[in-house]
């Protein structure tokens, strides 16, 4: 069983869906929350999300959304939120950031709302998260702006979780 609530950071394709998936798997009925969504429109991201529904047990539920706040404000299952990189995309565009850098803050304002819901919940909860900041320095405003978010939000969540948790090349480690 996991700790009531886990973020688990990596890089792209570093294992860190399947580890959060792992930590649940003992659980019969968990709400997974997918942000990136439906994939109607890319062949390749409808298959990335094809090959994620396939390893989740049949009885886990779905829920494809950014609107993550009443979800962790409401009883439930265990929820695995699959991933907070997206719903800082998608968020961004809903507020229509990428067109007006200036209206940051807004991102910043759903950011903190996030981080409270997260640190109420009742529920067992799962976040699978990108580690964006250790590369190079963007060259253009727009991603270091995400870049900057991204460390927000994963610092935010992080320092409101129970533990977490660094994965790389398919192994985890505990980040203390």
């Amino acid at each position: 069983m996991a700790e009531q609530r886990t973020l688990i950071l990596g890089g792209a394709r570093s294992g860190k869906s399947i580890a959060a998936e792992r930590l649940l798997a003992s659980e019969p009925d968990v709400l997974y929350v997918a942000t990136g969504g439906d994939g109607s429109s890319d062949p390749e991201w409808a298959e990335r999300i094809a090959r994620h529904r396939a390893r989740r047990p049949a009885s886990w539920g779905l829920a494809e959304t950014i609107d993550l706040v009443p979800l962790l404000d409401s009883p439930g299952p265990p929820m695995l939120i699959d991933c907070l990189t997206l719903w800082l995309s998608r968020t961004m565009d809903a507020l229509e950031i990428w067109s007006d850098l200036g209206r940051a803050e807004s991102v910043e304002q759903a950011i903190s709302r996030l981080g409270e819901a997260w640190s109420r919940t009742t529920r067992i909860v799962v976040a699978v998260s990108n580690d964006v900041g250790s590369g190079v320095v963007p060259a253009d405003a727009g991603t270091r702006l995400f870049r900057d978010l991204m460390g927000r939000l994963n610092t935010t969540i992080s320092l409101r979780s129970d533990q977490a948790l660094w994965t790389i090349a398919g192994r985890t480690l505990p980040l203390t």
